[in-house]
């Protein structure tokens, strides 16, 4: 070791210093700088092989004691020198040395920001320093001055200079003590005033005050005293806030806004207004329904304030019900235009804020008011709906507190309209469709309806049942549209015995709507003007006039008002257009009852009475008619239940006589009771569209089915009704007798038609005579006359038929007669009449004619032709026997006339 030393001795090299202390020794293993530590990083390596190396060092490297790292190496050369390994163990020192480099620049480079971090800290320590000694310098330099320069007169003249300004200062803290204890007199006037601000501002600025002087036992109270009076403040503040909501007034609403914001407590503030407007609510309601209840009941006893507010509704009398649900509405009106003036009073407000946020400053200060006013927004926003649901709730209290089915129409009408607008104000003031109050309201309507329309239905029945089927005289351009709908009152004594206006056409007595203008009805028109009206316009047979009656104008009154419950109060509109078809079923019903119902109808054959129009009526019998006499009291409840929503089947006045041939067996009466059916029929396809447009989507097929299968079958009812008069108008017995009395096996062909043609063209004439007296009472439509003519052209032709089938025998002579008499039949009917082409006319020229058909073709005309009666048929083969056909073929013909089945035409 020593002869390595000496030989880098002899070389110039500097001796491996002792110990790591000797920095000058250990200059060549100086740490990196910087850049030579980011090369250090940036070279490649593989860090598992330099934590490796860095593990194989051995750990006396590591020890803190410090040692001779030369030393220590060279002793542990072995004796006998080998460069080779020498070399390699140089070698894997360095790579050591490099791992451990690389691994130091790393921390150092990690720990750089926290060196230069407090490096800074410590030069801006060291120039504070620098600054102290400065000032300590220049302040040790003037107290040598001083202590030069001042004489005992001067430090004298400022001490006295320091108690005048101790005592000044003494001054002012005793004036503001004496001002802090005058303060409650002013926050008194200031409460008084109503300044809720400026009092909470002052009791702030007392209190900061307070705070200064604590050291003072009297102040010590006045704090106290004074946070007293702020929460006295802040009482009558929330007494203020509630004042708000029932009359909104913008001035003091801005002055408690305000004290609340000097409190910090505006979210509060809104928590308290909701609940007092909830609580507003609650009030408003209790004292107007309890003040008419109190004024009905006649005093003021303390009872009524004790009952719960759902209870106290059911107290109100029907008389006063009306003004306390229009005062109820009011008040509460009232507290909902209050909140919604509070809404636009906060975002007026809110605008001018933010206006003034943008210009300040203080985003600390920002950030909190906008917090406030974005809660504010929600809490206005979601008590919009609360409130309106509070409003709901107390309104359907009030509205099921009472029966209002024993209301008059006029009265329940005008209660919808207060709750429809009431409805429009809750759409307008949160955009509620108002389920609530739609679900009460039309419980109480459904059930209003029920009544109401029961006794209309028995009103309607009354007036059929004394109607005498007298024509009401109208205008020619009469309509539904035209009639004014009376109010109940009004109705029932439109429909009194006539007195001294009994020449007065009843039209007239209602209100006049101008035919030329349209104008809208005029009211209170004296008797004299109406009866100096020209009656020519309500002429009885003005032509196209509509035919109607009283009752009639009765049921088109109880459809409008009907419509009008439909245009106010949509969800029951399907409940009113069903009650509505009921109306005209009734109707219906009771035409074809009085004048229509006849068992021996069917059994012609002729069809008189389509499917539609007998299901028609076995509907109306079945879902309205009550055809039991007395209620059984061994009865279901159910079945009980089912016969209220019936009513009995009317019956027809005495006055109305039927059956007198002078009258045409009351064709009149007939003609005007049916023609007015047909009139109502058309009122209701004009009120289809109407209807169709309120009727729920889903229930119209009710509708059209109710247009389909029974307003259609209206003009049905005219066959069976005027059937029954062709039946009597024309003597088809004494026909048929003076027919059996014609000698028909003749051998001459005659020149002269039967003494029974003449007899029968006879009756139609008188026929036609009467017909003419009946159309100067009542003006006879068109399909009317020829409905008549028909059915009793027809019945003559079937009477012609039946007679040719009652011959027991008859020539080919006497066939020629039979066409003689029926030409000559028509050629006379043709002069009476318009009808083409004559009814039945092949009826009878086909059954003649089948007499000279040959065995064959008979059977296949039997077959064909089943619109004969099973004796005309048999007749037919017996009178043709001996003529063209054997005894053989008459029993084949016969027979297919057993068996075939047939259905009546």
């Amino acid at each position: 070791m020593q002869k390595i030393k000496s030989l880098m001795t002899r070389q110039g090299l500097k001796s491996p210093p002792e110990s790591l202390s000797d920095l000058g020794a250990i200059e060549s293993l100086r740490v990196p700088g910087k850049e030579e530590f980011r090369e250090l990083r940036e070279q490649p390596s593989d860090p598992q092989a330099e934590q490796e190396l860095i593990n194989s060092i051995e750990q006396v490297y590591f020890s803190a004691d410090s040692f001779d790292i030369v030393k220590y190496e060279l002793e542990k050369l072995p004796p006998i020198l080998n460069l080779q390994e020498i070399e390699e163990y140089r070698d894997k020192l360095k790579q050591q040395q490099a791992a451990v480099s690389k691994k130091v620049a790393d921390l150092i480079l990690e720990k750089q920001p926290a060196y230069v971090k407090e490096l800074e800290r410590v030069t801006s320590l060291q120039t504070g320093l620098q600054l102290a000694a400065v000032i300590c310098t220049n302040g040790r330099r003037h107290l040598n001055i001083a202590k030069e320069g001042f004489t005992q007169a001067s430090l004298g003249l400022l001490a006295n200079q320091r108690k005048r300004q101790l005592l000044i200062g003494l001054l002012k803290s005793l004036r503001t003590i004496k001002t802090l204890q005058r303060t409650d007199v002013r926050l008194s006037e200031m409460l008084e005033e109503e300044d809720y601000p400026g009092a909470i501002q002052l009791c702030l600025e007392c209190q900061n005050a307070a705070s200064t002087f604590k050291h003072y036992s009297c102040i010590s109270e006045l704090n106290s005293k004074l946070q007293d009076t702020l929460e006295q403040i802040e009482e009558q503040l929330d007494v203020a806030l509630s004042k708000i909501c029932k009359n909104f007034d913008i001035n003091h609403y801005t002055k408690v806004q305000q004290a609340y914001r000097l409190l910090g407590k505006t979210q509060t503030a809104m928590d308290q207004l909701h609940m007092h407007f909830t609580q507003a609510i609650h009030n408003t309601v209790f004292q107007v329904v309890l003040g008419y209840v109190e004024l009905c009941a006649g005093n003021t006893d303390t009872k009524f304030q004790k009952l719960q507010y759902k209870d106290l509704c059911t107290h109100v009398t029907p008389d006063s019900y009306i003004p306390c649900l229009a005062d109820l509405c009011k008040a509460l009106w009232e507290v909902m235009l209050s909140y919604y003036r509070t809404m636009e009073w906060h975002e007026k407000h809110d605008s001018e804020d933010s206006a003034s946020a943008a210009e300040g400053s203080n985003m600390m200060g920002t950030e909190e008011t906008n917090f406030d006013r974005g809660y504010i927004k929600k809490k206005l926003e979601h008590g919009l709906t609360r409130i309106w649901q509070d409003v709901q709730l107390k309104v359907k209290t009030y509205l099921l507190g009472t029966d209002l089915s024993i209301f008059k129409y006029d009265d329940f009408i005008f209660v919808l309209d207060i709750i429809s607008r009431l409805m429009q104000v809750g759409e307008e003031f949160c955009g509620s469709k108002s389920e609530v109050l739609q679900e009460s309201i039309r419980k109480q309507s459904v059930n209003y309806f029920k009544n109401y329309h029961r006794t209309r239905l028995d009103e309607l029945r009354m007036f059929l049942e004394n109607e005498t089927w007298e024509l009401c005289p109208v205008k020619s351009n009469f309509s539904i549209l035209q009639l004014h709908y009376e109010s109940d009152e009004q109705e029932k004594s439109a429909y009194q015995e006539y007195d001294s206006d009994s020449d007065v056409p009843e039209e007239l007595k209602q209100d006049y709507v101008d035919e030329q203008t349209g104008d809208a009805p005029v009211k209170s028109v004296s008797r004299e003007t109406l009866k100096s009206r020209k009656k020519s316009d309500y002429s009885l047979n003005k032509v196209n006039a509509p035919i109607l009656t009283n009752t009639t104008l009765n049921v088109i009154r109880l459809v409008g008002k009907y419509m009008q419950m439909m245009s106010i109060l949509k969800p029951i509109a399907f409940d009113v257009i069903h009650f509505t078809s009921q109306l005209f079923d009734y109707y219906l019903y009771a035409i074809y009852t009085f004048f229509g119902r006849n068992d021996s109808l069917e059994s012609t054959g002729l069809g008189l009475s389509s499917s539609r129009l007998r299901t028609t009526l076995n509907r109306i019998q079945e879902s309205l008619i009550d055809l039991e006499v007395s209620a059984d009291s061994t009865a279901t409840l159910t079945a009980a239940e089912e016969r209220k929503e019936k009513i009995p089947s009317p019956h027809l006045s005495h006055l109305v006589v039927l059956t007198s041939g002078d009258t045409l067996y009351g064709l009149a009466e007939r003609v005007v009771a049916t023609e007015s059916l047909v009139f109502l029929a058309e009122q209701f396809e004009f009120l289809q569209p109407h209807l169709d447009a309120v009727m729920p989507a889903v229930k119209k097929p009710f509708l059209q089915q109710f247009y389909s299968q029974t307003v259609s079958t209206a003009s049905e009812l005219r066959k069976p009704i005027y059937w029954i008069v062709a039946g009597k108008a024309i003597d088809y017995e004494q026909m048929l007798l003076l027919m059996t009395n014609v000698k028909w096996d003749v051998k001459e062909i005659m020149s002269q038609h039967n003494i029974y043609v003449d007899a029968l063209l006879k009756e139609f004439e008188q026929f036609n005579r009467r017909l003419n007296e009946v159309s100067k009472k009542v003006r006879i439509p068109l399909p009317v006359s020829n409905i008549l003519w028909e059915h009793c052209i027809r019945l003559a032709n079937r009477t012609i038929v039946e007679g040719y089938a009652t011959v027991k025998k008859c020539s080919n002579e006497g066939r020629a007669l039979m066409q003689l008499d029926f030409q000559q039949f028509l050629m006379k009917l043709e002069k009476l009449t318009d009808i083409r082409p004559i009814p039945d006319k092949e009826f009878v020229e086909t059954y003649i004619k089948a007499y000279y058909l040959t065995e064959n073709d008979m059977e296949r005309w039997i077959k064909e032709h089943r619109e004969y009666s099973t004796k005309q048929l048999t007749n037919l083969v017996n009178v043709c026997l001996g003529s063209h056909i054997n005894k053989k073929a008459r029993q084949k013909l016969l027979a297919a006339i057993d068996d075939i089945d047939r259905p009546k035409r």
